[in-house]
């Protein structure tokens, strides 16, 4: 999972620096996330959403003019759930890479967003109820899994989308027997881009 979490900050890395044609943007919104899974003895765990943000710096890479692109970047992303016994909530924050394949075809005045992709997200702190996460007994670091994106971008170069993410990695550091934890979830977000369509 780090190799897959270095091999697409340096793609990203490498694709900012490459393509002249590469639009930059600023993205904030909101999260509504929830750990799926399995309790040890195999029964599914029960949590309810959690509401939390997502923020960061985005960029679309053309790849085949005029209509396809991959947007990827750098977010803050605030994720996890509430635990209704005992009632607490648990919160996770974390840096995630998106890299979504992007078709932009042009709608009225702007364009529609539709998209489809993996992510890679790094946890880099949170809380269990009042007391601090710990990455060596309650969850681990590294997160991956599958992003949607759907929404419009205006002639203003505002934009708003929907992302829903299922992940594919099991967060939880217990591994033994039938116990998993993974994040799902949606997001409602507005960006701004810094050039014209």
């Amino acid at each position: 999972m780090k190799t897959g979490f270095i091999l697409a900050v340096f793609i990203t890395c490498i694709s900012f620096t490459s393509l002249a044609q590469t639009t930059f943007g600023i993205r904030g919104g909101v999260n509504f996330q929830n750990l799926n899974g399995k309790n040890e003895d195999g029964s599914k765990l029960s949590n309810k959403l959690k509401t939390g943000v997502n923020i960061g710096v985005t960029a679309d890479i053309p790849v085949a003019a005029p209509d396809y692109f991959v947007q990827s970047g750098l977010l803050f992303s605030s994720k996890g759930a509430k635990i209704e016994r005992p009632d607490i909530k648990v919160n996770v924050n974390y840096l995630e890479i998106p890299i979504t394949f992007l078709y932009k075809p042009v709608l009225g005045k702007g364009r529609l967003l539709l998209g489809a992709g993996p992510y890679f997200g790094y946890a880099v702190g949170g809380k269990i109820g009042d007391d601090d996460i710990s990455f060596d007994n309650d969850f681990k670091h590294f997160d991956a899994g599958g992003n949607l994106l759907f929404g419009y971008q205006f002639t203003q170069n505002f934009s708003a989308q929907l992302n829903a993410q299922l992940g594919l990695v099991n967060i939880g550091q217990n591994s033994e027997d039938e116990a998993r934890v993974k994040n799902t979830g949606f997001g409602v977000s507005l960006g701004y881009h810094f050039s014209k369509l």
